[in-house]
């Protein structure tokens, strides 16, 4: 994007939010609202509503009508396909507004939010439009009086509560199969990061998705969250975020309807560096990369780096470099490499791990403090931890923010002990030149997606899903639609 364009948008006033319920802006029901604050210089950029319980059953009972009446779910599949598809050529031709818009919202750099915000959500839209009317049911293997037809059928309602730090990019993931397919839904978008998936839904109204089809209503997930997850009128509950709300949705769809329950819920990705590595400063540079790009804010991001211990001094010298020369500041500017931590609060807990580290006589190799406090702004200087050891909290737990641990190892064995050594298993990265190494590490090390000699960079069509403490289900490819679709037998007597 241009300099001029981007300051043009940024000058920008924003119009208050409002829900958008049955294809029509909402206000809360009882006139509540919350501010949304921008991460680059701490200023109120506008408000929305603060959603009542009262305003998301009207939301579901809106989803749950468009399903019913088939208005929806009942066009053919070329129908819903044609609908989908100008969707996405609208959101392409909003590119700009929606990426600054999200920028101002909640950080990202704008070089990584264009790409990874409106054309990725366009390019999700398309990919689920194109495949929706090349799914076919099937016909069993019966004997000859028999015919068995398993038919694929939309689940129904849909419920869905993304997270801040990519709205479009996720949202998006939950929005074209579960739409595709023929559910209607609801969304509920993260406090600190709504005014993009607002402007979505608008969008789709204009390129013709029937009213009542998907519906968005902002505010506190204790309380819109907590009303999609224990409806009975919602039949799936799709989810990005952190463990503990995972488990309470679950808990709620226990004591509900036992809706079914889909949860990618990040991760603590280890990327192991071998002596053997085809490149290592790419390696070190990629690797910085795929922590500190978006401030660390990344579900998969690489954050427990394990480099082998002959080249452990070295790698991180190199690392160290990368760090110092990334340009953090202002995400609206072009050239900057790393934006804005989303909110004061995501800061203060990253800012408790390192300290805790510190206090624990770990080595602060670089960064660790936060920055550019003068603007305002939330900022945090890319950070990284050295001598930690496996029960550090650092390397335990998920911080979701620029903050890299490194721990050395000498074989393999023990690089996929360490790389196991977590309760999740979303992501996970490997630089080896041995192709043999690479394939035996692949089996062994206990994650959703295992990147090689690279690190990010996985497209829509291969699927997103994580291992133990990281989820289950999946996003992206075609197996996304496993979640939204269900299989009904027809058993025919000949």
């Amino acid at each position: 994007m241009e300099t001029t364009r981007i300051e043009e948008l940024r000058s920008r006033a924003i119009p208050p939010a409002s829900h958008l319920i049955e294809g029509t802006p909402h206000q809360a029901s009882d006139g509540g609202t919350l501010n949304v604050v921008s991460p680059i210089d701490g200023s109120i950029l506008t408000t929305m509503p603060k959603g009542t319980r009262d305003d998301a059953r009207l939301a579901i009972r809106s989803a749950r009508r468009a399903f019913d009446d088939g208005r929806w779910s009942g066009l053919a599949p070329s129908s819903r396909k044609k609908i989908l598809l100008k969707w996405a050529d609208l959101i392409e031709a909003n590119a700009e507004e929606l990426a600054v818009l999200g920028v101002r919202d909640n950080g990202t750099e704008i070089g990584m939010a264009y790409k990874a915000e409106p054309l990725s959500a366009a390019g999700t839209i398309r990919y689920f439009a194109e495949a929706v009317d090349k799914i076919y049911g099937e016909i069993a293997p019966t004997a000859p009086d028999a015919l068995g037809l398993v038919h694929k059928q939309p689940v129904g309602v849909v419920g869905a509560i993304v997270p801040w730090n990519f709205p479009l990019m996720i949202g998006s993931w939950k929005l074209g199969p579960a739409l595709a397919a023929g559910c209607t839904v609801v969304l509920k978008p993260a406090e600190t990061a709504s005014l993009t998936l607002v402007r979505l839904a608008q969008l789709a109204i204009d390129a013709g998705l029937p009213p009542g089809v998907f519906n968005v209503v902002t505010g506190e997930g204790a309380v819109v969250g907590a009303e999609i997850a224990e409806s009975h009128d919602v039949d799936v509950l799709v989810f990005t975020g952190s463990g503990a709300t995972g488990r309470r949705l679950m808990e709620a769809s226990a004591k509900s309807n036992l809706k079914r329950v889909y949860l990618e819920l990040g991760g603590k990705s280890p990327n192991i560096v071998f002596a053997d590595a085809p490149d290592l400063t790419a390696a070190a540079k990629v690797s910085a990369a795929g922590i500190f790009r978006n401030s660390g804010q990344v579900c998969v991001a690489g954050s427990r780096l394990l480099v082998q211990r002959e080249i452990h001094d070295k790698f991180v010298e190199m690392l160290v470099q990368n760090a110092e020369a990334m340009w953090v500041g202002d995400p609206l500017d072009p050239n900057t490499q790393a934006g804005a931590v989303n909110s004061e609060h995501q800061l203060a807990q990253n800012l408790a791990f390192v300290d805790e580290a510190r206090t624990a006589g770990r080595t602060i190799a670089t960064g660790g403090t936060r920055i550019l406090q003068e603007t305002g702004g939330t900022y945090m200087a890319p950070t990284i931890i050295t001598g930690v050891q496996p029960d550090d909290r650092v390397v335990c737990e998920e911080v979701f923010g620029p903050v890299l641990t490194v721990q050395p190892f000498d074989t393999e064995e023990e690089a996929i002990a360490l790389a196991n050594a977590s309760k999740f298993g979303l992501a996970a990265g490997l630089w080896t030149a041995d192709l043999s190494r690479a394939h035996r590490m692949f089996a062994k090390i206990q994650a959703g997606v295992v990147h090689v000699n690279t690190y990010g960079g996985a497209d829509i069509t291969v699927p997103l899903g994580g291992v133990k403490q990281s989820g289950n289900g999946h996003d992206k490819s075609l197996h996304a639609f496993d979640k939204y679709l269900d299989l009904k037998t027809a058993w025919i007597k000949l």
